[in-house]
């Protein structure tokens, strides 16, 4: 979920070149309306999007979402000041992290989130995990 056409295509290709499969959406309410359509394992958000921003939307997905069907939410922001990650993780996010996001902060994000997915743990909400580019940062599958 970004607005900005630059960094969805940076996005897309760096998620291409880890091997794995993405939709655009450029703002929370499309985010809404593909989840109404189909489910996503994790979901790559911009903090600060048009029509309904990141923060929102991650709380929206959290109230409707039950926990073990809920994407893993990864929150992108090119903010990274005090209390930023904090207001992510309180809105529902999973991880936090900053742009450029790097490809090694991303791999890792994703290398947690499918630990996080074992089968025997399906039922449980993942935890936020510190991630090497950010205080926190995790998430693999599809991203939307």
């Amino acid at each position: 979920a970004e607005d900005n056409p630059v960094n969805q295509k940076v996005t897309l290709r760096l998620l291409e070149r880890l091997g794995y499969r993405a939709d655009v959406a450029d703002n929370g309410l499309a985010v809404l309306a593909a989840l109404d359509d189909r489910p996503y394992d994790v979901i790559l958000m911009d903090v600060q999007m048009p029509e309904l921003d990141g923060l929102e939307t991650a709380h929206r997905i959290t109230e409707t979402c039950p926990p073990g069907r809920r994407p893993y939410m990864i929150a992108l922001t090119a903010n990274a000041l005090a209390g930023d990650e904090a207001r992510c993780l309180a809105a529902g996010m999973h991880a936090y992290l900053s742009k450029p996001v790097k490809r090694e902060a991303l791999e890792e994000a994703l290398r947690v989130y499918a630990a996080t997915r074992r089968p025997d743990r399906l039922d449980q909400e993942p935890r936020p995990r510190s991630s090497p580019s950010t205080p926190r940062g995790d998430v693999p599958s599809e991203a939307g």
